[in-house]
Order: structure tokens, then C-alpha cells, then sequence
């Protein structure tokens, strides 16, 4: 008996989109459940009235979950990877973007807030991919010593950016990487980073007398909740309609291809 295989397009990154697949299923149901919970975490800080929460959604290498949690909730700042990555905005620019937003709310009385970050923000900072590229080198030919005289084989822009990031930062980067030799995004804290970022630059604005409210960072990383939820009413009709698809593929004889539904309004020709 001949073995047959039709696909299904599956990912709730929502990074596997083109004619033929015009979304991935998951996506929309992730969305939705990490909507309510950052609604949840809207309304909190609106009642306690003075934490800022630092969010990092999951969405690996593309930002498209937190853009579509932030058109649905409004958070005060959502960062978009692939926006920081075409601006080639540091680390710096990132934390002055954040602080400034905090120092205007402060101004107004709103010393609280939501701010959303993507799971790979941190690889699409142009700096930080350069020193996770040395990194990558360095620990797939080099013994990492306690001592760090490791740290010499690395440029020097690259070593100040490094001993820049907070300790715990800088352990995550050294964790292993995956089977393809790339950094496990998923275990790197960048909202933790953050908060610590801009702690330090709010100090520095309180000192010179730019700033002084109080700021209180609270971090969250909402990531395989979204994956094991009740699929919403899209999701459940759009893998109904593909399962049947791949079915009458099977039927037919096919193999080596994917089942695809594409959306047409009701009533059109």
C-alpha cells in the first residue's frame, strides 16, 4: 500500500501566509486567548494604579501575535521586531522609547501601563544579532571559561554591548542552542532586560530632575497558554474545511501537497 501525505498549513506565529494560504491555523485562537489575558493584566493595572506590565507575547521570529493582540487591546506601547529591525534601532533607542512614554504618562498623573514585546525582539536588534552571531562562533569552537577570558575573542563593540546587558541577560545568551545552532529566543528574558533598562535610565532621568514618579515593573511571558485553548469558531470551521480538503486529496490520489482554503464573501461570484 502506497503511503500518501497532504499537509495542513500549522503554526500560531502566523508567519506562514502567501496566495494560496492566507493564514495558518492556531493564530486565531492564540490571539484571542492571549487578548483576554492581557485584558486581564489592562485592568489590574488600571485598578492598582501603579505598575507597568512588561508582556512578552510568543511568536518566535515574527511579531504578527503581538501586533494582532495589540490591535485588539490597546496596550501603551507594542514593539514590533521587524519595525526595530528596519529602523536598525539599538538596545538604547528601544529603552529611550519606552522611558519617554513612562516620563509623558508621569507628567499626566498615569503612573501605570502595558507595554507588549514580541518573543524575538532581542534578534532583531542589528547589534544584538552581531554579538549572537560571535557567540554562536565562540561556543561552537571555544571552551567558555568562568574567568572570562573568552570575552577577548569578541569585537569590541560586540564585548561592550555584552557586559552592557544585565548578568542574568548575559547567562541566557551563553544557554545551548537549538539543533540548528540558533539562540533559544523562548529562554532569553527580554522583558526582564527591559524593566532593568529602564529602571536605570529613569534613575538617571530622576537624578537630573527629568523624572520623579515611581516606577514599578512587573514582568509577564504568556506563551503555551495560547496553545492549549478551546480553538475559537475560525479556527474550528477553517480546520473542519481543511481536514476535508486533505481528505478529498487522499481520495483522489495525491500526495505531496497541501490542503488549502482561501476565504470568499458570501455572494460573490
Amino acid at each position: 500500500m502506497k503511503t500518501r501525505v497532504i499537509g495542513c498549513p500549522k503554526t500560531i506565529d502566523g508567519d506562514l501566509k502567501c496566495k494560496e494560504v492566507p493564514t495558518s491555523f492556531g493564530f486565531d485562537t492564540a490571539c484571542k486567548i492571549y487578548s483576554e489575558m492581557i485584558g486581564n493584566v489592562m485592568t489590574d493595572a488600571r485598578s492598582t494604579g501603579k505598575y507597568y506590565h512588561f508582556v512578552r507575547l510568543m511568536g518566535r521570529a515574527a511579531s504578527h501575535i503581538t501586533l494582532e493582540c495589540a490591535l485588539q487591546t490597546h496596550p501603551n506601547a507594542a514593539l514590533i521586531g521587524e519595525e526595530v529591525a528596519a529602523k536598525k534601532q539599538t538596545l538604547k533607542n528601544v529603552t529611550n522609547y519606552i522611558t519617554d512614554i513612562i516620563c509623558k504618562r508621569a507628567d499626566l498623573g498615569y503612573n501605570y501601563g502595558v507595554i507588549l514585546i514580541p518573543e524575538g525582539l532581542i534578534d532583531f536588534i542589528p547589534e544584538v544579532q552581531k554579538l549572537i552571531a560571535e557567540l554562536n562562533e565562540i561556543l561552537a569552537h571555544d571552551v567558555v571559561d568562568e574567568a572570562g577570558a573568552w570575552k577577548s575573542k569578541l569585537q569590541p563593540e560586540s564585548r561592550e554591548l555584552f557586559e552592557f546587558l544585565p548578568n542574568t541577560i548575559q547567562e541566557q545568551l551563553m544557554l545551548e542552542r537549538d539543533p540548528h545552532g540558533n539562540v533559544q529566543v523562548a529562554k532569553i528574558e527580554t522583558e526582564k532586560m527591559l524593566i532593568s533598562m529602564v529602571e536605570t535610565e529613569l534613575e538617571k532621568r530622576k537624578a537630573e530632575g527629568r523624572y520623579s514618579a515611581h516606577f514599578r515593573g512587573q514582568a509577564h511571558f504568556f506563551g503555551y497558554e495560547g496553545r492549549c485553548g478551546l480553538p475559537t469558531n475560525f479556527d474550528s470551521n477553517y480546520c473542519y474545511a481543511l481536514g476535508y480538503g486533505a481528505g478529498a486529496l487522499l481520495q483522489s490520489g495525491k500526495t505531496g501537497l497541501i490542503s488549502s482554503v482561501c476565504w470568499q464573501p458570501c455572494g460573490s461570484s
